[in-house]
């Protein structure tokens, strides 16, 4: 499903992550019961950044998730389409260069990145298929790409449970702790009707990216989705 099957438009997404910038990252570590940092790591492990190389951290926020690619030495431009979120992030990380992008239609030219990367924001754009030809358009022949998405649990009995977690407990935890909880309603449904590991690695594949391939992170509960842009495919 997209965005459109859950009434939302982009700039009405756009707003909502606005609201919730300034507490973002701290509502998403409590929600996620401290898991959040675990899974950043695993993405970078999984792209695996070397010094001097350019990185695309697409639905970046407020850069959080950008630091570890600055620290490994490489030139990162986190980008977002939300402004509140980027204005938040440049107050906390001012020397990132946070930069405003739709992801169905990137400000960049055609093949200046080594690597790009998305975590937990696929979710958040209208035309996923779209985006993902994107990224592909804005990597080099060869280069990388990480998706870190919500998923599928493997385990069925944990899949009823984690089910359950979403659409009952995580509102009243999210009414304590965000500014604006029925953003987090909003995006519980949006993992509900989020594809499963297999289908979105075959949009991988339909978008032209090749050498695809996943892991499951806590029980599935968050896939990491690796591909490559083949050196020989225009």
């Amino acid at each position: 499903m997209t965005r459109a099957s859950l009434d939302k438009q982009p700039h009405e997404v756009a707003s909502m992550f606005d609201d919730v910038a300034a507490k973002y990252d701290l509502t998403n570590d409590v929600l996620s019961l401290g898991q959040t940092r675990l899974w950043r790591k695993a993405v970078a492990t999984a792209l695996d950044v070397q010094a001097g190389e350019r990185v695309l951290d697409l639905g970046a926020g407020t850069g959080t998730s950008s630091l570890p690619f600055a620290a490994a030495g490489a030139t990162v431009v986190p980008c977002d389409f939300s402004l509140g979120m980027l204005r938040e992030g440049k107050k906390r990380h001012p020397e990132l260069p946070l930069t405003a992008g739709d992801a169905t239609r990137l400000p960049f030219a055609d093949g200046v990145f080594d690597a790009v990367t998305i975590s937990f924001a696929l979710r958040n754009v209208h035309e996923t298929d779209a985006a993902l030809r994107e990224m592909r358009r804005v990597v080099r022949p060869g280069g990388r790409l990480v998706i870190c998405e919500f998923s599928q649990p493997t385990y069925r009995p944990f899949r009823t449970v984690y089910t359950e977690y979403l659409m009952r407990a995580l509102p009243p935890v999210a009414t304590r702790v965000s500014s604006n909880p029925d953003a987090y309603v909003y995006l519980a449904e949006s993992i509900r009707a989020w594809p499963d590991q297999k289908e979105l690695a075959a949009r991988l594949q339909s978008a032209g990216w090749t050498s695809v391939a996943w892991r499951n992170l806590t029980g599935g509960v968050v896939a990491l989705h690796r591909a490559t842009r083949s050196a020989a495919r225009a």
